[in-house]
């Protein structure tokens, strides 16, 4: 009995021990998601071009200007914005003085709901544009029933497929496009990243807590009681 209590104990305050641990990671991660919102935004030379530098300046501001490569839009299914079902559009830009594109995060559209095939209407300019956004990882992976699929509308994008696609290389990121709705039609109240600090630290207390208990039960049914019942 002792040595279970001893193993259960010791799980348990580890388990504890590791949520304070992630929580003081994404404490670390909040950090420096608000200092590099403050920092000025990027320009299209200074864009990553590794994973490692990526994830350095994910959620920074980013100005570019560069041309659509408008017949590469694609249309990711599945994706929510407010709770509504419907579209997140992304189409590659080119910047000026870059040998890469960009795939920026245009914005979500709402889904027909009568025919799920049916694409709205997207405006998109033509020559020279301004971009302005935010860095972020490319659009998440949602899991797919069938193969990959490569139409215009496709549940994911894998950067080195599509790539292959436009017939040029892709950064390892992509921008997630800020604005208010304009002539394009599409919402862009993008949700910002969620760090849950607090939910970590209301795990660990958990843990702590059976932690205790277990020890607690221990003491009481091994040590205090029998003696209370020699005492009587």
């Amino acid at each position: 009995m002792l040595l279970a209590t001893l193993i259960g104990v010791a799980a348990a305050s580890s388990l504890g021990m590791w949520q304070l641990d992630r929580a003081a990671q994404k404490r670390a991660l909040q950090q420096a998601l608000d200092e590099r919102s403050t920092l000025p935004p990027l320009r299209a030379d200074e864009l990553a071009r590794t994973e490692e530098a990526a994830r350095q300046q994910h959620y920074r501001a980013v100005h570019l200007q560069g041309r659509w490569l408008p017949r590469h839009t694609v249309f990711l299914d599945n994706r929510q914005m407010e709770g509504r079902p419907g579209f997140f559009v992304v189409t590659p830009l080119v910047p000026e003085g870059t040998s890469q594109a960009v795939i920026v995060q245009r914005g979500w559209v709402p889904r027909d709901l009568a025919d799920r095939t049916r694409l709205p209407s997207i405006v998109t300019p033509s020559g020279d544009v301004a971009v302005d956004g935010r860095i972020a990882p490319p659009p998440a992976r949602l899991y797919e029933f069938a193969p990959a699929a490569s139409g215009v509308i496709r549940q994911n994008i894998d950067l080195a497929g599509y790539a292959a696609e436009i017939g040029m290389p892709l950064a390892p990121l992509s921008v997630m496009q800020a604005g208010s709705s304009g002539d394009d039609g599409l919402s862009r109240h993008w949700p910002l990243p969620a760090v849950d600090i607090h939910k970590h630290y209301g795990y660990a207390f958990q843990w702590f807590a059976m932690s205790a208990l277990m020890a607690g039960l221990y003491v009481w049914f091994r040590l205090v009681r029998p003696r209370l019942r020699r005492a009587a």
